[in-house]
This record gives C-alpha cells, structure tokens and sequence, in this order.
C-alpha cells in the first residue's frame, strides 16, 4: 500500500513524499528510521474513495467497540481460544460493518495471523494504541486484561465525549433557537414593520436604523449571505485540513478561556495514561511516545510528543524536552524527571493522569455554570434589541397619535 507523507527532518524542513507500507503504523515506522517526524500521513486515493465514504456512514461506534473489547475479554479470560470467541462475538453484535470486521478477523486468525496483525487491517476501527496494547498482551499471555483495559479507557473517552455533548447542548439549542426566530423575523416580520415605521416619518432611534439596514441586506441579499456561509464553511474546512491551517486552528483553541483549559486536561489525561499503559506493556519509550502521538488529535501537542520521541531517540529524557515547552504544565515534566530518575515511570505517569482527570472533571463543571449566564445573557441582548430596535418605535408612535 502506498501512502502520502508530510514531515520534517532533523534542520525542522518539511518533507513530502510517498512511501510503501503495509499498514500505517509500519509506514510511520520507515519514516522514523529515516530520522523524519511525521506530520501526516494518508493513504493514496483516501481523498476520493468511495468505500471510505460509505464505511464512514456505517461507521463502528465508540459504544460498540467498548461492548466488542469488554464481552471478548470475558471470553479470553474463561479460556475460550480466540478463533471461538470471535464466532461467539459474531452473533452478540449489532453493528452490520463490526460483525463483517470480525468475521474477517476469524478468517486471518485461523490462516494464521495473530489478532493484534489481523486487527491492523483496520485502521480505522483500531487505533494504534489498541493494537500495541493487544500485542503486548499476546506477548505477556494477558490478552484479556489488554482488552479490558482498552474497554475501560474507550468507556471513560465515551462518558467524557457525553459529558461535553451535554455541556453544550442547551447553549447550543438557545443559539439555534435565536438564529431561527432571528433569520424568521429580519425575512418576514421585519420588513412590514419598518414599512409602517417609514411611513409614519417619524424620526428613528440608531439601534432601529441599524436593524432596518440589517432587514434589507438579509431579506435583499439572503441567497449571498447564504452562499457566503457556505463558502465560509468549506474554505476553513479546507484551510484546517493543511497542516499549517490545523497547527494555526489548533493553537487558537488553546486560547480560549476555560475551553483551552478543559482541552488542555484532556490531552494532559490522555498523554499520561497511554503512555503508562504502553509503558506497562513493555512497549520501548521512543515507539510508546510515537504511538500517544498518533492518537493525540491536537497538531501542537502531537508535534511536541513527536520532537520527544525524537530527542529521546538521541539519547535525551522526556522531561527535559517537555520542560522547555509551555504548553505542558511544569508539573508534568517535573513528575516525569522524578519517574526517570527513580525507575518509576509509569507509576508516576499514571498518578499524573489521575491528577488530571480530577482537573478535567472539576474544568468541565466550571464550564457548564459558565455557559448557563452567558446564554441567558445572550438572550437578553437578543430581546433588548428587538425591543429597542422595533416595539418602543411603534409604542411611541401610537402614543403620538
């Protein structure tokens, strides 16, 4: 398989190419030994295939994949040999794409691939962290414990994702709402009563000047505006897709109040505990960091965890890579240098990561009690100036009369 290539040397250059690979995590691999730090990496016809698109609409769950991970290591650990289990699973899922996933797994299992290489054939199902995970586990014969884990870890991503989800949904909703009511109003409502209002000759108030000039470009040129959005939409899409459009994108989230926080917990929890539970699987370091890397979705941070598995690679330690750069807490590089220092690291990693779930946590909250006053805020000006704006004109007028 051939795959695209975006990198930077060892002088920082960019790079791109293509390379020959079985799988991605083997294309990565060649390009490391080639002393590049992979930026991105796809596979030749990604852009335009059609059976990408159409899996992406029947996609595997997160849930699906936690019932998937969970039910089989319950089988491993009652010592069903894998093959079996496996034919078990095929009945026990709902998904119609993960029941033909395991069905394929079966066929390479018994033809004499392990599950972690057969996995690999789907890269868009298992990550790489799960199919380190497995293969440790098949090494070290804890294959059922390498599995949980992974549940555990794709039931904690999920519960997180449901708890943003629901964060925003109400402010989401409030916002829907007022831009419907609001486009509702400028299109239909607007219009007749500012016809009322210019009849009268009266003299008009700023803010119902501002809203009469706003009524006419929505209502006159609504399909521009409407063209405007959606070309808007596309070209960020686009621009967010090159890698210095992400890195830029990806740098401005991290600004935000308390939203750059809540991002900065999660990638902080996430880092931490992948990489004790590489650590713990026996995965050496430079392909540990490597592997939390691919599956950080952030472009700064996945660049600073590449640069370490870098500098590591040379004979450097984590923490004195991570101390020269802000976006990781000094109490993440100064913990990491007392884990190296003392034989400890996974230890110490995974006591970070718990330090940080409790911040994420305590983060979210914030966020939400936040979000609650802001909206109504939001919906008070929204108010305040169609009050202003229209019905205290008309209310005057009709005291005038």
């Amino acid at each position: 398989m051939l795959f695209n290539y975006q990198a930077k040397d060892d002088r920082g250059s960019l790079k791109k190419g293509v390379v020959e690979a079985a799988t991605t995590s083997a294309a990565t691999d060649v390009l490391h030994a080639n002393g590049l730090v992979v930026l991105q990496l796809s596979s030749q016809g990604e852009g335009i295939n059609l059976e990408r698109y159409l899996s992406f609409l029947n996609r595997v769950s997160k849930k699906d994949l936690v019932v998937f991970s969970r039910q089989l290591s319950t089988l491993i650990n009652a010592k069903v040999p894998i093959v079996q289990a496996l034919e078990v699973m095929v009945d026990q899922v709902s998904s119609k794409r993960l029941k033909g996933i395991i069905e394929e797994l079966i066929e390479q299992v018994v033809g004499g691939k392990s599950l972690s290489e057969a996995m690999s054939t789907f890269p868009d199902v298992f990550p790489e962290l799960y199919l380190h995970l497995v293969a440790s586990g098949e090494m070290s014969g804890t294959v059922d414990r390498a599995l949980n884990y992974i549940a555990d870890q794709q039931e904690k991503d999920y519960d997180l994702t449901a708890k943003i989800r629901g964060a925003l949904a109400y402010p989401a909703f409030i916002v829907a709402a007022i831009t419907i009511v609001g486009g509702i109003m400028f299109v239909f409502v607007l219009p007749q009563m500012i016809t009322v209002l210019e009849e009268a000759g009266v003299e008009l108030p700023i803010t119902t000047k501002i809203l009469i000039f706003a009524t006419k470009v929505v209502s006159g040129y609504w399909y521009l505006l409407i063209g405007g959005v959606i070309a808007a939409i596309f070209g960020f899409r686009v621009y967010v897709r090159t890698i210095g459009g992400r890195l830029v994108w990806d740098t401005l989230k991290m600004k935000v109040p308390v939203f750059g926080k809540l991002l900065m917990n999660i990638y902080m929890d996430r880092f931490s505990l992948n990489l004790a539970s590489l650590v713990a699987g026996g995965i050496p370091i430079v392909q540990s960091l490597r592997t939390v890397a691919a599956i950080i979705t952030n472009m700064v941070y996945r660049q600073i965890i590449l640069e370490a598995a870098l500098q590591v690679e040379q004979g450097k330690s984590i923490a004195s890579v991570l101390a020269d750069r802000p976006e990781f807490p000094k109490l993440v590089s100064q913990m990491i240098k007392i884990g190296e220092q003392t034989g400890s690291l996974e230890e110490i990693l995974t006591k970070i990561s718990r330090f940080y779930d409790k911040e994420l946590n305590n983060t979210l909250n914030t966020l939400t009690t936040l979000l609650e006053p802001f909206v109504m805020i939001l919906l008070g000006l929204a108010v305040a100036i169609m009050v202003a704006g229209i019905l205290l004109p008309i209310y005057n007028l009709a005291g005038a009369q």
